[in-house]
């Protein structure tokens, strides 16, 4: 665990960064105090729990304690929660602080309805994300079809009796591991990533190599039909392994590594800065 200080309109709540299950906790106390400005967090908290649990609320029952270092600098326990955790118990909060994130949850929520009712809704705000974080036209193509390629991969998977969660994580870690180089960990940690998505901090040539180990450890799992976890971590690490070969042979003749520290915003202001010189092009000429 990793302790750390985030900031809420300059108030700070204690955090604590989970390296093994890739997750984020928050002090409840800290976030009650911000939200309720009470001179009492602890008695604030103490009774909503204790109201919470006589309704028979699940969260507040999943909800466990961490040292943290409090204000006298000593490490003592704490209750804390996930993110996902955080924002039901804002919901049990009269706050007017708390509103923006009832209302981001009920905006959510409808977007996941419409996204049911119609999947290419999720498509088109996929690209107009990708977009508006600065991504160019030709990555935000690439990505989309890493999207297709990984999909049909995990149905391979689902029909070859792989479990979804825990057993695609370990399969994953084979393709990367056998492609890459590294662990998926690693990868992450080499770009600074914590809870972020890998590929989106992946550049285009990455990406190319990530689907090409993906695309072809679907090919190979239905042309041998391997069936459960252990067969199937055979099939990834050969399929991962060609891609691999295909990395290593790019290397060799660039001399330059495939895979870098560069993570999205390192990537997106490159395409900022190119942006930026042509405008400047643009306005000397016109001087």
């Amino acid at each position: 665990m990793n302790d750390k200080l985030q900031l809420f309109e300059d108030q700070p709540i204690r955090t604590a960064w989970d390296n093994e299950n890739e997750e984020w906790y928050f002090s409840i106390v800290d976030v009650v105090r911000v939200l309720t400005e009470s001179r009492d967090p602890n008695a604030y908290w103490r009774k909503l729990k204790q109201r919470l649990k006589e309704e028979g609320n699940q969260t507040v029952t999943n909800c466990h304690a961490l040292k943290m270092r409090a204000h006298d600098g000593k490490q003592r326990a704490t209750d804390v929660a996930t993110t996902e955790q955080l924002l039901r118990l804002i919901q049990s909060i009269p706050s007017p602080k708390a509103e923006p994130f009832k209302m981001w949850l009920a905006e959510v929520g409808r977007e996941r309805i419409d996204e049911t009712i119609d999947p290419e809704l999720t498509i088109d705000r996929a690209l107009e994300t990708y977009a508006r974080l600065g991504y160019s036209p030709e990555w935000i193509n690439q990505r989309l079809q890493t999207i297709r390629a990984r999909k049909e991969l995990t149905d391979e998977w689902k029909a070859h009796g792989v479990q979804e969660g825990r057993e695609y994580a370990i399969l994953t870690d084979e393709v990367t591991k056998a492609w890459s180089g590294m662990t998926t960990r690693r990868y992450k940690d080499l770009k600074g990533l914590k809870k972020e998505n890998l590929r989106d901090n992946m550049s285009t040539l990455e990406l190319a190599l990530n689907m090409l180990a993906e695309a072809t450890t679907t090919e190979l799992t239905r042309a041998q039909n391997p069936q459960g976890l252990t067969q199937n971590q055979a099939v990834a690490r050969e399929g991962g392994g060609i891609a691999g070969n295909a990395r290593k042979e790019i290397e060799a003749r660039t001399g330059q590594p495939v895979i870098t520290s560069r993570n999205a915003a390192k990537l997106n202001s490159v395409v900022t800065n190119l942006i930026e010189d042509m405008a400047e092009r643009t306005e000397k000429d016109n001087e």
